[in-house]
């Protein structure tokens, strides 16, 4: 058997293992916020997100701007809607797809979690010095842009 060398990989100090474990890390903490607080699932906090600042968008739309497939993005919305924080109909445009619109109810829940959520963001961030967290605003844009230049067409990310 082979001793714990130099050359032998360690899932600990492998890059995309330790980012997934902090981003992992960082969303759990919002979730306990937007999740045992408001209620809301991470699909339907990133629907509500998108929603609440662009008025009615389509489930094409929504399926490209996060991570979520068109499964996901069906259930949340239906989950949503029996909530009344949001409406889908049928597109006038395109009957294949459903439009969805933030409701007002669903826009005060959205204003008051995104304020505790921003809240516990800020108390993890403030905790890092001034430049270490300006080296990781970098380094996430460099990641981004470089994710964005390497990825076959299929796995790009989410638009913005």
């Amino acid at each position: 058997m082979k001793g714990r060398g130099e050359d032998e990989m360690q899932l600990e100090t492998f890059f995309p293992y330790r980012l997934a474990i902090a981003a992992e890390a960082f969303s759990r903490n919002l979730v306990a916020v937007y999740g045992q607080t408001y209620g809301l699932s991470r699909e339907e906090w990133r629907l509500l997100f998108l929603l609440q600042g662009a008025g009615q968008v389509t489930s094409l739309d929504l399926s490209r701007r996060t991570t979520l497939d068109k499964v996901q993005v069906s259930r949340a919305a239906q989950r949503l809607e029996e909530k009344a924080l949001i409406t889908r109909e049928v597109s006038v445009g395109d009957r294949r797809l459903k439009d969805y619109t933030i409701t007002p109810a669903g826009r005060a829940l959205f204003a008051e979690a995104f304020a505790a959520v921003e809240a516990r963001a800020g108390d993890i961030l403030g905790r890092m010095k001034d430049r270490d967290r300006q080296a990781l605003e970098r380094g996430l844009a460099a990641l981004v842009a470089a994710v964005a230049e390497a990825a076959p067409d299929g796995l790009r990310l989410p638009e913005a």
